[in-house]
């Protein structure tokens, strides 16, 4: 049985975890929830901000005189699709999206697709779907130990979540050079508060120097009402 941690702490010991997607419940069980983090250590990452586009998000320049090879750090980290809601960590968001369009699946999409060509970094593609219900899944395409010529796919499926639980995947295990993929299953972790109380949690665990931008987002699992928040380091 996987530990329930806490996401503070997963977050809170890692300079450097990347991007990541938190997926789960809300602990009083109304809400689907939905955190995606970005992180930068050069210039160029750093350069950026989350802006809202239509029922997602997508990323921008924060000044757009200092933007280089923007093909790897401006997407749309967030579609939403008839209340199915995909969310990723690059342009994979729109494979998923257009796949699960023509009635196909999340695996299918992510089948067609590998880890970004960073060398030496290779870095993965983390991938999550959230259904009207509640139920998601969360996938990781990886090489294998740094190989170009070997991908590894994952594939994780929750049904039916507990209330107050989630699970975490996020692209580094750490900081170093090349960076470390992440390893393992999603990690097990708690959920609890409200929407600003989750979204300050998950923002003050993240390494100050690197953060980014954070997005959250609760579903109510009744009505579908939505509720979201941006946090940009850049102002």
């Amino acid at each position: 049985m996987l530990e329930i941690r806490r996401f503070e702490t997963v977050l809170g010991t890692n300079a450097y975890p990347g991007r990541g997607i938190l997926l789960g419940k809300s602990s009083d069980g109304t809400c689907a929830v939905i955190a995606y983090f970005i992180m930068g250590r050069s210039e160029n990452s750093r350069n950026r901000i989350f802006v809202e586009d239509g029922q997602g998000i997508r990323t921008q320049a924060f000044d757009p005189a200092k933007l280089v090879n923007p093909s790897l750090i401006i997407y749309s980290p967030v579609r939403v699709l008839d209340q199915t809601t995909v969310v990723t960590n690059g342009d994979q968001t729109d494979t998923i999206y257009d796949f699960l369009k023509q009635g196909r699946s999340f695996a299918e999409a992510l089948r067609t697709r590998t880890f970004e060509p960073d060398a030496p970094n290779y870095t993965p593609r983390i991938s999550g779907v959230v259904a009207p219900n509640g139920n998601y899944r969360l996938s990781i395409l990886k090489s294998a130990d740094g190989s170009p010529a070997s991908v590894h796919r994952y594939f994780y499926e929750y049904e039916s979540p507990v209330n107050g639980e989630g699970h975490l995947i996020h692209t580094y295990a750490g900081d170093g050079n090349p960076l470390p993929s992440f390893d393992g299953e999603p990690i097990r972790v708690g959920i609890y508060g409200t929407i600003d109380t989750f979204t300050e949690s998950v923002w003050r665990s993240l390494n100050e120097e690197n953060k980014v931008s954070l997005f959250t987002r609760f579903i109510n699992l009744k009505n579908g009402a939505v509720e979201t928040r941006i946090i940009n380091k850049n102002h």
